[in-house]
């Protein structure tokens, strides 16, 4: 571990977006407060492997999102369920009525979705893994990457009409 006033400057800097995405995975400020420690310590130690490739901040998420699903598979909150028959797709209408929500009313949203949807939305929609790195990511099968991901916007769906939001 380096100069601590530059570690104080990183850790200043992307603290804020790191625990967002810690957040958003486990849904507990305390939790994600852990896990941002946790994820700072591995880029302090890890720092030297960063080669340049892609931006700075990337490959910091990538680290956050790493230590938040090891978190997970640890607890094992992560759930595989069965496969669904059809996805719910959002009509027109319903992107629009989505466009007025606020991020933050979007988050709150994600939020209330049980973890395992929440995980592989986050991954998919949010971080643009693909449902084959998710399946390797968490140990599940392709399908059911697809499936959790199907579910969740069900979910939505139906949080946002509940809302009257659509």
């Amino acid at each position: 571990m380096g100069d601590r006033r530059a570690m104080q400057v990183l850790y200043e800097r992307y603290a804020p977006g790191m625990m967002s995405v810690c957040y958003r995975y486990v849904n507990d400020r305390a939790i994600a407060q852990d896990l941002l420690h946790d994820g700072f310590l591995i880029v302090f130690s890890k720092i030297g492997d960063f080669r340049g490739e892609g931006s700075f901040e990337g490959w910091m998420r990538r680290v956050f999102v790493t230590t938040a699903l090891g978190y997970l598979r640890k607890t094992k909150k992560h759930q595989e369920t069965d496969y669904l028959d059809q996805a719910v797709l959002l009509t027109r209408n319903q992107v629009s009525a989505l466009d007025r929500l606020s991020s933050e009313e979007i988050l709150d949203c994600i939020s209330r979705l049980p973890e395992g949807y929440r995980t592989v939305l986050n991954l998919f929609a949010i971080e643009g893994y693909s449902h084959r790195e998710i399946a390797g990511m968490l140990g599940i099968s392709e399908g059911t990457s697809r499936s959790q991901y199907a579910r969740a916007k069900a979910s939505l769906l139906k949080t946002l009409k509940e809302l009257e939001i659509i």
